[in-house]
């Protein structure tokens, strides 16, 4: 048995949300334009998934990957299901998470960095870069125009977090860090995914060595998973928040930025065409006893 085939051992949540947000804050990208800053010990974590991108951004890589055939249909309507459900609901599962999890690692393992880089810049022109919330980027912008640096904090992986963040001009991206070796995905995570409680592992190790101060920083999410995080800062706003986060976001006195229009319009429609479809199914029920 070779040392990588040995079994490893088995690490509790706890250890495993400290190593991914270790591996994440050492693979965080910098821009060097971004160096000299007139803030340097403020700064701002935005999470990506329904706060900076409409929809999740693993299910938009995922579809942009399966077009390029790294996996079947089958596996692509599962995600399709699980993006639906966070659009609609606007909560992640936590099921679905370990399942996307799972999923990822399985269509990239054995595939190079190098590909996966190539085909994320070409996806994120495909079916990412319109979904962008204006809002959200003009949140962004406001810190860079303070002097401040800007950083995405997100379970995606740690490749198309450092694409999106270079496309919107941002300081970098801390991501989900798959194992690689020389240049190749083993199918496996170093640490966890980029979630919960890893993101403020992550900003902890980050401000260690970036001098920053979380006092005078910021911090932004959709979700309450993310309260780790927001509650790590100074300054916690609340973006196109799920119920259980705008609830927490008020009685802590957070900012709250919902950029959703037609959201409870879309809920009311869909509202409407379920009991239309059941109203049609019992009207076409009668015509055929009447029959």
């Amino acid at each position: 048995m070779t040392p990588s085939e040995r079994p490893r051992p088995r690490l509790d949540l706890r250890q495993r949300s400290i190593l991914a947000g270790e591996a994440a804050a050492a693979a965080a990208e910098v821009e060097n334009a971004l160096s000299l800053v007139a803030d340097p010990t403020s700064a701002a974590f935005f999470d990506v998934d329904n706060t900076v991108m409409q929809g999740a951004s693993i299910f938009h890589l995922a579809r942009g990957l399966h077009r390029r055939e790294f996996f079947t249909t089958r596996d692509i309507v599962g995600a399709a299901w699980k993006q639906a459900y966070f659009r609609v609901v606007g909560v992640e599962d936590p099921d679905h998470v370990s399942e996307t999890r799972e999923a990822a690692l399985s269509f990239i393992a054995g595939h190079t960095v190098a590909e996966l880089e190539e085909l994320s810049e070409e996806i994120f022109d495909e079916t990412m870069s319109h979904r962008i919330w204006p809002g959200t980027r003009a949140l962004a912008q406001l810190h860079l125009d303070q002097g401040q640096r800007v950083w995405l904090v997100t379970a995606a992986p740690v490749e198309i977090a450092r694409i999106i963040a270079r496309r919107l001009g941002l300081t970098g991206a801390m991501g989900t860090v798959a194992e690689h070796v020389d240049g190749v995905y083993t199918g496996r995570l170093v640490g966890d995914m980029l979630h919960g409680p890893a993101k403020a592992e992550a900003i902890r190790a980050l401000s260690v060595r970036e001098g920053l101060d979380l006092a005078r920083c910021s911090a932004y999410s959709d979700s309450v998973n993310d309260l780790p995080m927001l509650s790590l800062v100074g300054d916690a706003c609340a973006v196109n928040p799920d119920a259980r986060l705008r609830a927490h976001a008020r009685a802590a006195g957070w900012r709250v930025r919902d950029y959703r229009t037609g959201r409870k319009a879309a809920r009311a429609g869909l509202v409407l065409t379920a009991a239309a479809g059941a109203l049609g199914g019992a009207a076409a029920a009668g015509l055929r006893r009447r029959s």
